[in-house]
C-alpha cells in the first residue's frame, strides 16, 4: 500500500493540542500523530477569512490547500474567480488555494483537516 505509514500506536486529543492559533474570531487546534499533522478548525458565526485569518498571513485570498470534514456548521467557499460552494456538517471537502470563506447562519463551524493543518493560520 502505498503512503504514509504509521510506526507506532498513538492517540491524542483535540483538547489538549501541541499548538493553538488565535487570529480574531478563530481557533484552530494542532496535533501531531503518526507522523501526520492534523487540525481542528472552528469559527464562530459571523467569521470571514478576509476579515480574520488575512490579518495574521497578509495575502490577498487565502493560499492554502484545504482537504477535511466539516462535522457541524455552513461555510460559503469563493474562489478568485468567483466560483462558490458551501460546505455542511458531513461534508467532505477539497478547497485549493486562492479563495476567501464565510460562516453561514448562526451556527458554529467545525471542520477537521489534513493537507492544511501544517500551514493554516500561521503568522508569517
Amino acid at each position: 500500500m502505498a503512503g504514509e505509514t504509521a510506526t507506532a500506536l498513538e492517540a491524542k486529543s483535540f483538547d489538549e493540542p501541541d499548538e493553538k492559533r488565535r487570529p480574531p474570531n478563530t481557533v484552530v487546534d494542532v496535533v501531531h500523530v503518526g507522523g501526520t499533522t492534523l487540525a481542528r478548525l472552528t469559527f464562530e458565526r459571523g467569521w470571514r477569512w478576509s476579515e480574520t485569518v488575512k490579518t495574521v498571513v497578509h495575502t490577498d485570498s487565502c493560499q492554502v490547500n484545504h482537504v477535511g470534514i466539516c462535522t457541524s456548521g455552513t461555510l460559503t467557499v469563493e474562489m478568485d474567480d468567483g466560483t462558490r460552494t458551501t460546505v455542511s456538517g458531513g461534508h467532505a471537502y477539497a478547497i485549493p488555494p486562492g479563495h476567501d470563506a464565510w460562516v453561514e447562519g448562526d451556527e458554529t463551524f467545525v471542520g477537521y483537516e489534513i493537507l492544511s493543518a501544517a500551514a493554516y493560520a500561521k503568522p508569517e
